[in-house]
């Protein structure tokens, strides 16, 4: 009975690691994927950080929707997000609606809550704005 019940050594780790990615499931993207994605006009940023912090340096090109009122923002209609932020609202179907903070955590918080609200696109800049600053110069 013992022998039936022994795995190999080493085989519970690597299904751990997958339950953990699969756990999460928030999509990521990095560095040089989002660089990829922003030259071919392909990814649209949305900076979850405070005003205060977009306001110091962002990533070209992001909105800034901070995470304390992203949800009411995507559940705005269309015409209130256009009037509120001069941007057309995501769509669900939008592929690499990239949301970012400074360190990872709201950035990643901000895709869970996005990809529960239906947009299946939502995928989070793990690295953040602290990678990006830091690279990009």
């Amino acid at each position: 009975m013992l022998q039936a019940l022994r795995r190999p050594v080493g085989s519970t780790f690597p299904r751990l690691k997958i339950a953990v990615r699969t756990m999460t499931g928030v999509p990521t993207v990095s560095l040089p994927e989002l660089r990829s994605l922003l030259a071919s006009g392909r990814a649209r940023l949305i900076d979850v950080r405070s005003r205060e912090e977009a306001a110091a340096g962002t990533i070209p090109g992001a909105l800034n929707i901070p995470v304390s009122e992203l949800e009411s923002a995507l559940r705005m209609d269309p015409a209130t997000f256009q009037a509120l932020f001069s941007e057309e609202k995501p769509r669900l179907e939008d592929e690499n609606l990239v949301f970012f903070c400074q360190m990872g955590k709201r950035g990643f918080q901000a895709t869970q809550l996005a990809r529960a609200l239906g947009y299946t696109g939502a995928r989070n800049y793990s690295g953040a704005y602290k990678e990006w600053s830091e690279k990009d110069h």
